[in-house]
């Protein structure tokens, strides 16, 4: 409400619950929101897409173009969980192996759970019975792969072995909400704009990693960068498709996280090892584990870093080198060589954030063009997220805390 008001008071709009019939863009004069014949259309300089991986206005764009990636999740929040067990998450978990589903392939079911109600209003670890627990999985589009339905139904029929204290979900548990969704992924992203003054934002833009649920949580780290790109972008006038083009650059280390997505996925008819996840899982896992907080971190908040990536898949080749032939089989030679030259740009734009960046800002600073400003603000802020350097590891905000 707080945010509602501010923007409300700087003389923003709200249309709640209301007809949305189409954009109207003239580059020249401004965009026009149109709610339809019987409402004036909310007139604007800029139009930001901020409706999803739903949106109209990216289906409209991406017509025709099949998802190459989806993460169907189903899940609950509920109570009656054992309390003295209900004190830290999980993330990325397993306990069972490779799913045979018959005609609709093949499958590896992840967990994650995150207690509720610990730390709020005093609350200690160990207080609380409700807990949410998801169960996902990563998939093609392919349209025989199994329902959300299906996924629900293991997932009510997994739940007690995953977390123990249950025995009989329908008995046991005061269910509060239950949650299915599914989210596409497309390697063509972040989506740059069609039409100029119209600029997506978020999960409309495909700016989430192909690993993560997506959401508010997956634009947080983003959103420092996008304001300040848009707001430059509206005091220059720099609104023209290319220009906007610039706040949704290519970044590499969006593009790399493909190849995770890849190897915890199974292709229709393909032939795998049904314990060939939890083993990459447990090596990689143990690995970043051993290498520090530094390493992992950042890797479980989707932000992929060339230091953490090839000290991680150096250790791993050593620790289980016949496993490696088996990964490269599993996710093809034509995958391996794009996702080689994505961390080749992620190493590019490591060197450029640290050693150009510094260098070049004062000068960009003082630039009196303002769209050359512009220009060169955003090619910098490419090279420091798309190299994941924007992510303070742990041991540098100890630094920053010290000094």
């Amino acid at each position: 409400e707080n945010v509602k008001q501010r923007f409300l008071d700087i003389g923003g709009v709200i249309k709640e619950q209301s007809f949305l019939k189409g954009v109207v863009v003239s580059e020249k004069v401004g965009a026009a929101i149109d709610m339809g014949d019987e409402v004036e259309p909310i007139t604007s300089r800029l139009v930001l897409d901020c409706m999803g991986n739903a949106s109209p206005i990216s289906r409209q764009q991406r017509y025709g173009m099949k998802p190459d990636g989806v993460c169907c999740v189903v899940g609950s929040c509920a109570g009656g969980f054992d309390k003295e067990t209900n004190l830290i998450g999980d993330i990325i978990y397993t306990n069972t192996e490779i799913q045979d589903k018959g005609e609709n392939g093949k499958l590896q079911y992840f967990w994650e759970a995150f207690p509720v109600g610990i730390g709020r209003k005093g609350n200690e670890p160990g207080s609380s019975d409700v807990k949410t627990t998801y169960m996902f999985t990563y998939l093609d589009a392919d349209e025989k792969r199994p329902t959300l339905t299906t996924l629900m139904d293991d997932y009510w029929k997994l739940l007690p072995y995953y977390q123990p204290s249950i025995k009989d979900p329908e008995n046991d548990l005061d269910v509060k909400r239950v949650l299915f969704a599914f989210f596409p992924t497309y390697r063509d992203s972040p989506l740059q704009p069609m039409w100029s003054r119209v600029l997506a934002v978020g999960d409309a833009s495909g700016i989430q990693s192909p690993l993560s649920f997506g959401g508010f949580g997956a634009l947080t780290r983003h959103l420092g960068r996008l304001s300040d790109g848009i707001s430059e972008a509206l005091e220059a006038d720099c609104l023209h498709k290319d220009d906007l083009a610039e706040i949704n650059a290519y970044t590499p280390n969006l593009s790399a996280a493909w190849m995770f997505q890849k190897a915890m996925s199974v292709r229709m008819g393909q032939n795998v090892d049904p314990k060939f996840m939890n083993r990459l899982l447990a090596t990689n896992f143990d690995l970043m584990d051993q290498m520090g907080i530094d390493t992992i971190k950042p890797f479980l908040q989707d932000v992929i870093r060339i230091d953490g990536l090839v000290g991680s898949l150096s250790r791993s080749f050593v620790a289980d080198p016949f496993f490696m032939p088996q990964i490269v089989g599993h996710v093809g030679i034509p995958a391996l060589v794009d996702w080689m030259g994505h961390v080749g740009m992620m190493s590019l734009y490591t060197a450029l954030h640290s050693g150009v960046t510094p260098v070049l800002k004062p000068f960009v600073n003082t630039m009196k063009n303002e769209r050359s400003r512009f220009k060169w603000n955003r090619r910098m802020e490419a090279w420091k997220f798309g190299s994941g350097c924007d992510y303070i590891l742990p041991k540098d905000k100890v630094v920053n805390t010290e000094l």
